[in-house]
């Protein structure tokens, strides 16, 4: 789309509502005309839709229109922006907006090539006198669905005894509450056996969530291995592993302590086995 068409559009936006806009009549005499302390100016999608939905294939680019409305007995001078997973343009980034009237703004949504199918989410935004209003902007990119997740960045807190990781859905579908699984080994057999249970959150496509699994009893010396495994409807089972070394000062010096008493109980043996010998039949 021309800067030429989305001046054409934005004008004739304005001078349509100007047209429909209703003509002031004078107040009877002795009277002020007061308008409503209550009145603020709104922006919405246009047809009083909640939100902005755009659908289209990766590389197309899609157009709306936001609506600004203006209550009040003075021009109301708007300024329009657009942030989210794919470009937003306006057929005009500032609008004035006369008194009681409502404007009507097409703006375009560029989607990029490289963007993966699936639902993205973004905003659209008017801002006027230290007030902001945001729009929700849905956009589906049609294509083939892909369930996705990996786990990542898992490690092990010793001091605290407590599981960091990273789910990410590399997919391009919502992934709502996956499940994940916890198993640690140690050198004398398992030490930690979590089933898998539904995980209270939704990851969107491209979405990350940094996660902490408490540790109940951790060992207090021991070399283990701790697999984490997550799952979600459609999408093959994701595993991550890291090791820890667990070496508490208790455990340290109760460890060292018994090969010393062995040995003392070895000493005292052999000693007791001489006098015996050395003693008078």
């Amino acid at each position: 789309m021309t800067r030429t068409r989305y001046a054409l559009l934005a004008a004739g936006a304005v001078l349509g509502t100007l047209a429909a806009a209703p003509q002031e009549t004078a107040a009877p005499h002795g009277t002020a005309e007061r308008p409503a302390a209550s009145a603020e100016w709104t922006a919405a999608p246009a047809a009083g839709r909640p939100y902005a939905y755009l659908e289209g294939p990766a590389g197309s680019v899609l157009e709306d229109t936001l609506s600004v409305t203006n209550p009040g007995p003075s021009p109301l001078t708007v300024t329009l922006t657009g942030e989210g997973p794919a470009a937003v343009a306006f057929a005009a980034r500032t609008v004035t907006v006369p008194a009681r009237t409502r404007a009507d703004v097409p703006f375009a949504v560029t989607v990029a090539a490289a963007t993966a199918p699936g639902e993205h989410r973004g905003t659209v935004r008017a801002g006027a006198g230290g007030r902001s209003v945001g729009v929700d902007l849905r956009l589906k990119v049609s294509g083939p669905e892909l369930a996705a997740l990996t786990v990542e960045d898992a490690r092990v807190d010793r001091a605290t005894g407590t599981l960091h990781y990273t789910l990410v859905n590399r997919g391009s579908t919502v992934l709502d509450r996956p499940r994940l699984a916890v198993r640690a080994d140690g050198l004398l057999g398992t030490v930690l056996d979590l089933p898998d249970r539904a995980l209270p959150l939704t990851l969107r496509p491209g979405e990350r969530a940094a996660r902490a699994e408490p540790w109940p009893d951790p060992p207090a010396l021991d070399s283990v291995t701790v697999r984490l495994t997550a799952t979600a409807p459609g999408a093959t089972p994701a595993t991550a592993a890291t090791a820890a070394v667990f070496a508490s000062a208790p455990a340290l010096a109760a460890a060292g302590l018994l090969p010393l008493a062995a040995a003392g109980g070895a000493a005292y043996t052999l000693r007791r086995r001489a006098r015996t010998k050395g003693a008078p039949a």
